[in-house]
């Protein structure tokens, strides 16, 4: 796993649409990438979704969000925590962007900027080794919230059995 990971090859992209996508366009697009062979990780980001009133009369009430929804990925219930405002990724190679690019234009009912660049932190961040300790599996770099609790917001591993290799 980790063998991927320091894979020198590797190459980061980030989809941004142009506007907020929906959880039902965001579950589409995040299926059919997921499909994809050689997507290393994946996240998605983007403005936090409000989960309780913070202030005023109603302070603590749950809030009652459209996007505040559980959409499924890979066979996996996830719970949206963010608009889907982008989604950054890394994959095996330049064959695997143009593979991105094209489930992009189908899928997406608006335009989208697609770039490659670094993304993702390829060596351990101090939220890394705050959230996660010195003996972090490497996958898991760059992944950590700095303002998320770990409990209340886990990273889901989609494809656990490709993990084993």
């Amino acid at each position: 796993m980790s063998e991927a990971f320091s894979d020198a090859n590797t190459v980061q992209l980030e989809i941004f649409p142009s506007r907020l996508l929906k959880p039902e366009t965001a579950q589409q697009l995040l299926n059919e990438i997921a499909d994809l062979d050689g997507i290393l990780r994946m996240f998605v980001h983007g403005p936090r979704l409000p989960q309780a009133v913070p202030y005023g009369p109603a302070t603590g009430v749950p809030v009652q969000h459209p996007g505040n929804t559980v959409i499924e990925v890979a066979g996996q219930a996830i719970e949206l925590a963010v608009y889907v405002g982008g989604i950054r990724m890394e994959v095996v190679d330049a064959d695997i962007k143009e593979q991105v690019r094209e489930v992009c234009e189908r899928v997406l009912p608006v335009s989208f900027e697609f770039r490659e660049g670094n993304f993702i932190p390829k060596r351990q961040t101090v939220s890394d080794y705050a959230k996660r300790g010195p003996d972090a599996d490497p996958l898991m770099t760059g992944m950590t919230d700095p303002k998320g609790k770990l409990k209340n917001h886990p990273v889901c591993i989609l494809k656990p059995q490709d993990n084993d290799e």
